[in-house]
């Protein structure tokens, strides 16, 4: 295999589509260091797994000599990015926004190399087109065109509001890369009519256009929905080495095979090896994702954290006998929670309220592996498993209505 070919393989490794790959072919070709622009509204101060999904592609691209310009969207952020919102998004204040990029930054330094990394503010170039530039970037594109993007098609089918400055959202992400001049920009799959409107304007500023790598959107732990904190089924780099072990730990065995593929530094040899071994009854799932939490932890925390992660799980919940498989539950509750016995008698633990205060009471209800001793108590919002005496196990992901 060549080293063009190693390198197109390492890149396509977990990722969901390329625009266009024989394009991104001849970049690679011309053996010179690609720009490969990657931008990040900085809404919200924390990073979770999900954002690593994007962040470990650039790290890749990094060792394989490419510049990485993180972007950070201070001016777009202040717009609100409307993707996969079915209401307008309220836009950040200034002084809220450059709080969360820098704690963001912080935390993206974790995986990507400092070093190798240019960081930069759309504002440097957005602020300064004006009232006469913004209607010239506007008029390159048609409402007729705008409304081919999913959630704009929705929301107006559905008789909901879309305000103007929406449209102008995915306008300043494409002129963001005619100002970087952008050889390969990264993002979700959410973000694909963003993402190749850079193109488009790239092209109308006779550039070359640039390519477009879409990664997956990573599950959060319910297994459904993307992860993400207003879900509540994420799990933060920055949070304590025993809550992403024990979160890690809760992820089911079907979904352990996606975060290996799109969090692990592992070869996709080993994965594959290690899915041989547990469908051929070889070795335990459990153990499996016990590796990937010691792995994640490592990077986040550091070796030594997550070896007694690891070791405060096992005296926590192997001694207590808590199976790999179990049912699983979403329910919803109020910003308070949910009241365990009526959680309980729905996830078919218990046959009544009643009979759930009756088990408390005896100290035979357990929260993840912690005694529940108070009859008032109330369900909080995430995943977590649920056990009644010794032999019924629930797992259930609360989330506010």
């Amino acid at each position: 295999m060549s080293r063009l070919e190693e390198a197109l393989a390492e890149i396509k490794r977990g990722s969901e589509e390329i625009l266009v790959e024989e394009e991104l072919i001849e970049k690679l070709k011309e053996e010179r260091p690609l720009r490969i622009k990657f931008g990040m509204d900085p809404t919200a101060p924390d990073i979770h797994l999900g954002h690593t999904v994007v962040l470990n592609k650039l790290r890749q691209f990094q060792k394989l000599g490419h510049e990485v310009i993180l972007l950070f969207g201070d001016f777009t952020a202040q717009v609100g990015d409307p993707t996969g919102k079915n209401a307008t998004r309220p836009p950040l204040s200034e002084e809220q926004v450059l709080e969360n990029a820098k704690t963001y930054a912080d935390q993206a330094f974790k995986i990507l190399d400092l070093e190798k990394t240019r960081i930069v503010y759309n504002s440097e170039w957005l602020a300064e087109l004006g009232a006469v530039g913004m209607i010239k970037l506007a008029a390159k594109q048609t409402v007729a065109r705008m409304l081919e993007r999913d959630d704009f098609k929705k929301r107006y089918s559905q008789g909901q509001s879309i305000s103007i400055h929406e449209f102008l959202y995915p306008l300043l992400q494409g002129y963001d890369s005619v100002a970087l001049e952008s050889d390969l920009e990264l993002g979700g799959t959410d973000q694909k009519f963003n993402l190749l409107m850079g193109r488009e304007l790239q092209k109308d500023a006779g550039q070359k256009p640039q390519c477009v790598l879409m990664m997956p959107l990573l599950e959060g732990l319910d297994g459904v929905k993307k992860m993400s904190k207003s879900a509540n089924n994420y799990i933060g780099i920055d949070e304590a080495p025993n809550e992403m072990f024990g979160k890690i730990m809760s992820v089911s065995d079907e979904l352990m095979w996606r975060f290996y593929e799109l969090l692990s530094e592992r070869s996709l040899e080993e994965i594959a090896g290690f899915k041989s071994d547990v469908e051929a009854s070889q070795a335990n799932p459990r153990d499996i994702k016990i590796l990937l939490a010691k792995e994640l932890i490592a990077r986040y925390h550091d070796a030594e954290s997550a070896e007694r992660a690891h070791n405060d799980f096992v005296q926590k919940f192997q001694k207590n006998a808590i199976p790999d498989e179990m049912p699983e539950f979403e329910m919803q509750c109020n910003s308070e929670g949910l009241a365990l016995g009526n959680l309980l008698k729905d996830a078919g633990l218990v046959g009544s309220t009643s009979e759930a205060i009756r088990m408390i009471r005896q100290g035979a209800v357990k929260i993840d592996g912690q005694k529940v001793e108070d009859t008032k108590q109330l369900a909080e919002e995430g995943c977590k498993v649920y056990q009644v005496g010794k032999r019924k196990f629930a797992r259930v992901t609360l989330s506010a209505q």
